[in-house]
């Protein structure tokens, strides 16, 4: 067994790529490399591309996850039978490539950091009943694109609820920090899994996996963390003005506490935005909750019907 470190980008296939960046440039990706059959899309944070696209039928593809060394690319490989290759399509990098009981590809990544970092605005300090953090200074932000600094996780619909958590668990290393079950506490129908890092704190979660009947496997959404609660609410503001379609938002999360807001790309895909979410580590306390109607969110406008369809 491994432990991955992070989440580094998802891959999809879309029918129009031309489409698809324009949106996701509104949603405050940056464009990397657009060709006649593929899309990359970068973070402010850099690192390794964000958002991959290849043009075709709308599908998803699988997710990239980074790992600690190289030895753990060589331990994988060897327990499954595959090579460590050359990033080639990155031009730098090693990767291997498995395949997830449901069949969604993974990519496990070392080295290839191939983008490099872009300047952006400090976080805002905030001023509340019993914290004066800002003096003298003031808060001015203009309504524009949000600025994405990462990819944050995956939330991933199965058809093999058992096998999926096993693999993981026992291939890439993650620990559950909470779940919801349906009717009997046994029939658990949503775990959302951090990176087993031991001390070290990490996101709530990377990878969650929904049990809830889907007819096929693929990606719920996946969710991008912004710099802050009011560059995700400005890029709200700048998503509608450019009439996008919305799905659910503004809200707080109940699992991960993320203040949260879902939007549809061109081809129907879910796809988040998020600030301001739990860190936990493999010490934290993991709970098991009913999953009822107040369960998605502390705070937020009515979930729309379709929103887990």
């Amino acid at each position: 067994m491994i432990a991955i470190r992070d989440i580094a980008y998802v891959r999809y296939q879309v029918p129009d790529l031309d489409a698809q960046a324009s949106f996701l440039g509104d949603f405050g990706l940056l464009e990397q490399v657009q060709t006649a059959t593929s899309l990359q899309m970068a973070s402010y944070g850099g690192g390794y591309p964000a958002y991959i696209a290849e043009r075709g039928p709308n599908k998803a593809l699988g997710v990239g996850y980074r790992v600690s060394s190289l030895d753990d690319l060589h331990r994988v490989a060897a327990q499954f039978d595959v090579p460590v290759r050359t990033n080639e399509e990155l031009g730098a990098g090693s990767i291997v490539t498995l395949h997830d009981p449901d069949g969604g590809r993974l990519d496990l990544l070392f080295g290839g950091d191939v983008i490099s970092p872009r300047p952006v605005r400090a976080a805002l300090q905030l001023n509340t009943a019993d914290q004066r953090r800002r003096v003298g200074t003031t808060n001015r932000v203009a309504v524009r694109a949000s600025h994405v600094m990462r990819l944050g996780h995956v939330v991933l619909k199965t058809v093999n609820f058992p096998a999926m958590f096993a693999f993981y668990q026992d291939v890439l290393g993650l620990r559950v920090s909470d779940s919801y079950y349906g009717g009997v506490p046994g029939n658990t129908v949503a775990a959302f899994m951090h990176c087993g890092l031991g001390d070290e704190f990490t996101d709530h979660h990377t990878v969650a996996l929904l049990n809830l009947g889907a007819m096929e496997p693929g990606f719920d959404h996946c969710a991008f963390e912004v710099l802050d609660w009011d560059d995700l609410s400005c890029g709200n503001q700048y998503l509608t003005q450019r009439q996008h379609r919305h799905s659910w938002g503004i809200g707080r999360h109940v699992q991960g506490s993320q203040v949260f807001d879902y939007w549809l790309d061109p081809a129907g895909n879910k796809i988040e935005h998020w600030t301001d979410g739990d860190l936990v580590n493999d010490a934290t306390p993991v709970s098991h909750e009913p999953l009822t109607p107040d369960a998605l969110s502390q705070w937020a406008p009515p979930l729309n019907p379709d929103f887990l369809s």
